[in-house]
């Protein structure tokens, strides 16, 4: 169980999955038309609410909450077999976010943000060396995890490898690469494959990917937090299709 925290956050679990709601609670005294509209959505999804002090919050939701906050069974992962059965239904083309031992919690609910935002239909990191998915995480997505399907590999390399099988482009993001990002042809069925916040992609992960590209890096840093590269990746592929 965790916590679903924020407007947002709790707007978009109560109606893409309401059946994961046990409870919505909210700051004692609070009348305005947020709030309201989210008792409407659990009268409607016929979900428990309660009224609770704000102190209450602090003490169980960490960060902000803004006086919000929905009880929730846990995200489902989805494990490989489950991926696979699911991959073809995916709506084409098809657009997937890799995450190659992203290990904070922060980064990864901010990639799953950015992968909902630019409609991504999958995200999928190895099973060791991940961040969870835990309260941090979704806090920091806002939503975004929601309408994704989570896939936890047991072996990335192999996993990468199956996608390839299906027609599936990999494209990295390594700061070696051989082209800048809007170079790469983002039309097709796209896996973009990002590495961990200070080694990058792993040699096995870097390898196994079609085409390697760069972000340049015009002032004094030599990288991008790997959300904020995430976005970009993906983005490139937003405008790409939305051009065509």
């Amino acid at each position: 169980m965790s916590y679903a925290a924020g407007f947002h956050a709790v707007r978009e679990v109560l109606q893409g999955h309401p059946e994961r709601v046990r409870t919505v609670y909210y700051a004692r005294g609070r009348r305005d038309a947020r709030v309201q509209e989210v008792i409407a959505l659990a009268k409607a999804a016929n979900v428990r609410f309660e009224a609770v002090d704000r102190s209450w919050l602090d003490g169980r939701v960490e960060g902000k909450h803004q006086g919000v906050a929905a009880y929730c069974h846990a995200l489902s992962i989805a494990d490989e077999k489950a991926f696979e059965a699911a991959f073809a239904a995916l709506p084409q083309p098809r657009l997937l976010l890799v995450l190659d031992g992203v290990s904070d919690p922060r980064n990864l609910g901010a990639c799953l943000r950015s992968a909902n935002a630019a409609g991504a239909q999958a995200v999928i990191w190895p099973e060791r060396n991940s961040a969870p998915v835990n309260e941090l995480a979704l806090k920091t997505a806002a939503g975004g995890a929601e309408n994704l399907l989570l896939v936890s590999a047991k072996n990335l390399a192999r996993r990468l490898s199956w996608l390839q099988e299906q027609g599936v482009w990999l494209v990295g993001a390594d700061e070696r690469g051989e082209v800048d990002w809007c170079d790469v042809d983002f039309s097709g069925d796209i896996a973009v494959v990002m590495g961990s916040e200070g080694s990058g992609l792993r040699r096995l992960t870097r390898e196994a990917c079609d085409v390697l590209c760069r972000i340049p890096m015009l002032g004094s840093v030599e990288s991008l937090n790997v959300s904020v590269a995430t976005g970009v990746m993906l983005y490139e592929a937003v405008r790409q299709r939305g051009s065509k």
